[in-house]
């Protein structure tokens, strides 16, 4: 008797007006998931049983659910919830700042679904006030505010291009204050605390990837201390995000400019969570900037 099919993904993507819920879509229906747009989340155990029916219990399955939907959010989140579906559901939140969406939403001349007879930015803070609910219980929420389509692309790749995630995937995220904090973090840390080598001639045209501006931040009085007490706690919180259920974590490290302390510590922690077993990537925001 063979074993039975384990179900297949399930990820519900929503999200601002503008924050790129299309181009996620596309990216998932390359990825070989089954996606259905526009849905209402009333439907969502149907199209789950329908698409068992039809291609098997073990195919993935992406559903896009967006502020036209209304009322029915409250039915979504019953749903993902309960766990009503059978499946391993994944919840993607889409965001982006008010200004990147309304430049977002000029530049394609289309007005926003909640904007009635006021301006698009009444629409915004309207949809966001609906949303707000989703985007606190979301799995992963990215930030599409910097992002490109191929960038993008590339972020929903890394997070849904696996056939399974029984490990926590982990992206630690360098940035510098100036250029302002993801908003999309889960936690963040500030490494101002260090001295800062870009007041060191030599070290100043270097980045924190290169080994002599990386051991002068991690041999700082306070760097060792910081890190053997930080990435503990990092991996005690993720220990209790898989046992909810939740896959997906996000560790800002900043700087300044997120050029030198941000990059050496972001790469270090990194190495040290990879060392625990956690799938963990550096994310390098704002190099380059400068």
């Amino acid at each position: 008797m063979s074993e039975q099919t384990p179900p297949g993904e399930l990820v519900v993507v929503t999200g601002m007006t503008g924050a790129g819920r299309s181009t996620a879509a596309k990216e998932l229906e390359d990825l070989g998931f089954y996606v259905v747009d526009n849905l209402p989340p009333s439907l969502l155990r149907d199209v789950v049983r329908l698409v068992d029916e039809s291609a098997g219990p073990g195919q993935a399955i992406a559903v896009v659910v967006d502020v036209r939907s209304g009322s029915f959010f409250q039915t979504l989140q019953a749903n993902l919830a309960q766990g009503a579906t059978g499946r391993n559901a994944t919840l993607l939140f889409l965001d982006a700042t008010d200004e990147v969406l309304v430049r977002r939403q000029e530049a394609v001349r289309r007005p926003h679904p909640l904007q009635g007879t006021g301006r698009l930015l009444d629409g915004l803070q309207r949809e966001r006030t609906v949303l707000a609910d989703l985007r606190s219980g979301a799995d992963l929420v990215i930030d599409t505010s910097g992002l490109n389509v191929h960038q993008l692309t590339r972020a929903i790749a890394d997070a849904f291009g696996k056939a399974d995630h029984v490990r926590l995937s982990v992206n630690v995220i360098s940035f510098g204050f100036k250029y302002g904090i993801p908003i999309d973090a889960d936690f963040v840390a500030d490494m101002r605390f260090l001295p800062n080598p870009h007041w060191i001639p030599e070290l100043r045209p270097g980045t924190g990837r290169d080994t002599e501006v990386s051991d002068y931040v991690l041999s700082r009085p306070g760097a060792e201390e910081f890190l053997d007490g930080y990435v503990p706690v990092l991996a005690g919180v993720a220990e209790g995000y898989l046992r909810e259920g939740k896959r997906f974590m996000r560790v800002a490290i900043g700087c300044t400019g997120g050029k030198h302390r941000s990059v050496a510590m972001t790469e270090e922690i990194t190495r040290r969570l990879c060392e625990q077993g956690y799938d963990a990537r550096p994310v390098h925001r704002d190099l380059g900037r400068e």
